[in-house]
């Protein structure tokens, strides 16, 4: 938060009076958005040591020691099927793509036309049944263990950054934390934008409060694009702006390659049906190098079907549909193929994960680290202004409302079009200023 001479009643400039609109904005802003911020920046830093917590946690189950040559895949999900739960049908697989990778059998309940999927004559799945994956070494056909599929350290990381560990309905807070960032990175970039004499950068001899404000201003432009990117990936995926954000991506035409409905194997006289090892080598002639999941035909007529299974390797995204005898590929969207929305969040998702190595979860420590800075800059500014009276926002200079910029009006109106949390909290804020805050004096 920020502090400037703005002027004074009616001497004060238009500049100064629209100035002193956006710094309560940015206020307003701060006050809003710090708790959550709090939250979403502390436990993103946990979620960003994700693969390092896992090889600690899992490492016997995710990789073994090479030893001699892969058994065929058929015996790894035979190997499976032996130890999957009762009522649980085999889903995918995902072969090894490293020498040190295990196989990885994903089974989930069966729906009711798959019950004869898996153990001929054995119960239904219980109504509470999870999916579960086995994983198996490629070696020996070895089952190392179980596990509840999203029941991991990263399911439960990933869990507590967006829902706190609650269920959908927690999902606002987050959401209207990130809301009013954006509103709070777009004036603070206004307010710091340099002047005629100076260029925005720290200036030596400065001390109190006002050594704070310039660092708190420099560090929350230095985070500008950053902040931008996490934001606006975060928002991706978020319950009510998310919603926005797909019916946009839809209506522009951005959504990414749908799988053609209709499409069928066709089993010649004497043809056999693939097994997983072949399956498995064909998808490999006709993906690019990557991990591949598997998936098996639903019937006699249906199809094989290879996707990626490596969210860090988005360029060689790949969707395969082919013919469960002859191989033919019968459907293929690649990197090619996506929309430019589609290769967006292809990357800017796995960026904001910290998927992408070393390098992208150094930068995002780094950028957690300044977000935890410039709260603390932003707090220490905040008490040092703060007066008994009132919540201690910056002054607010008469006609500042009507001195704000009719671009900016479009944006904010346009935002809260977007972000329907930011437009009912925007709302409150709005009845806060108009029927107690203009009656107190400002600190």
């Amino acid at each position: 938060m920020h502090r400037e001479n703005v002027g004074t009643g009616r001497q004060a400039t238009p500049a100064a009076r629209r100035r002193s609109l956006y710094l309560r904005v940015h206020a307003w802003a701060a006050l809003i958005a710090s708790p959550f911020l709090l939250l979403a920046t502390l436990t993103g830093l946990l979620y960003v040591f994700v693969p390092q917590v896992e090889a600690r946690l899992y490492g016997g189950l995710d990789h073994v020691t090479p030893s001699g040559g892969m058994r065929a895949l058929d015996q790894a999900v035979a190997a499976a099927q032996t130890v999957a739960p009762p009522g649980l049908a085999l889903r995918s697989v995902q072969p090894p793509f490293d020498a040190d990778d295990v196989v990885r059998i994903l089974f989930e309940p069966a729906r009711p036309h798959e019950a004869h999927a898996h153990h001929h004559g054995a119960p239904a799945a219980p109504a509470n049944a999870r999916p579960v994956t086995v994983f198996v070494n490629p070696y020996d056909a070895r089952v190392l263990g179980v596990q509840d599929t999203g029941g991991r350290f990263s399911d439960w990381s990933k869990n507590l950054h967006s829902r706190l560990l609650q269920g959908d309905g927690w999902r606002w807070m987050i959401e209207l934390g990130a809301s009013w960032l954006l509103v709070m990175l777009l004036t603070g970039v206004y307010l710091w934008w340099p002047r005629p004499g100076r260029n925005g950068l720290p200036r030596a001899g400065k001390s109190g409060r006002a050594a704070w404000r310039q660092w708190h201003a420099f560090a929350g432009v230095a985070l500008g694009v950053l902040s931008l990117v996490m934001v606006l990936t975060g928002i991706t995926w978020s319950r009510y702006a998310g919603e926005n954000v797909r019916a946009l991506r839809d209506a522009a035409g951005q959504q990414s390659p749908a799988l053609p409905r209709g499409l069928h194997s066709t089993p010649h006289a004497g043809a056999r049906a693939m097994d997983w090892q072949t399956a498995w080598t064909t998808a490999r002639a006709a993906a690019p190098p990557v991990a591949l999941s598997l998936s098996p035909p639903s019937d006699a007529a249906g199809v094989w079907r290879a996707t990626s299974a490596d969210r860090a390797a988005p360029t060689r995204r790949i969707d395969l549909l082919f013919d469960a005898y002859d191989g033919r590929v019968l459907y293929r969207a690649g990197w090619e193929q996506q929309t430019a929305f589609g290769k967006a969040t292809a990357v800017g998702i796995p960026f904001h994960r910290g998927e992408f190595g070393v390098w992208n979860q150094v930068l995002l420590f780094l950028f957690g680290a300044g977000v935890l800075f410039s709260l603390l800059s932003g707090w220490v500014m905040y008490f040092k202004r703060r007066r008994s009276e009132g919540l201690g926002l910056p002054a607010l200079l008469p006609g500042a409302w009507k001195a704000a910029s009719p671009l900016a009006l479009l944006g904010m109106l346009a935002l809260c079009a977007l972000l329907p949390l930011l437009a009912v909290s925007a709302a409150v804020v709005l009845i806060l200023e108009t029927l107690v805050l203009r009656r107190t004096r400002p600190a």
